[in-house]
This record gives structure tokens, C-alpha cells and sequence, in this order.
């Protein structure tokens, strides 16, 4: 479910997927509501393009960190691909 970022106080959250476009941001959103997923989602910019690198706005999804594993399983269902941190 779809939370503002003061529902998980000061725990630190992971995200787990940047909404390129929107079709795939909305599929994203309503297949973790379905999975009852607590999630917070942003926009921000992120650098894309291979020829013509530019900066471009894109719906950050972020969870906590145990519910992480779970929000990618979700993504991964989708047929895209989530966001893994280095």
C-alpha cells in the first residue's frame, strides 16, 4: 500500500525500482498494493540515453529493507526489472 515516507518514521528504506515510464511505474504501483506491499514512491531524476545521455524524471519505489526481497519478486513477476543496490 501506497504510504507517505513519514509512515516508516527514521528506518532507513531501500529502493527497489525507477518508473521510466509511466505505464510501467502505474503496473508497478498497483501490483504492490495487490501484494500489500507498503511502499513509498517519488519522483526524481536519474541520468538515461545511450547516445544522447540527458537527465530524465522517473518514479523512485522504495520499502523497507524486509520487505525488500518480497517488492522484487513482485517487479520481477511483471516481467521488469528491479532495481538491485551495489
Amino acid at each position: 500500500m501506497r504510504r507517505d515516507a513519514d509512515f516508516f518514521g527514521d528506518r532507513e528504506l531501500e529502493l527497489v525500482y525507477i518508473g521510466k515510464r509511466l505505464r510501467d511505474a502505474l503496473k508497478v504501483e498497483n501490483a504492490l498494493n495487490d501484494a500489500g506491499v507498503d511502499y513509498a514512491v517519488e519522483t526524481d531524476t536519474y541520468r538515461g540515453g545511450m547516445i544522447f545521455v540527458s537527465e530524465r524524471v522517473g518514479a523512485f519505489f522504495y520499502v523497507s529493507p524486509d520487505a525488500a526481497g518480497s517488492a522484487r519478486d513482485v517487479i520481477v513477476a511483471l516481467g521488469l526489472k528491479p532495481h538491485h543496490e551495489p
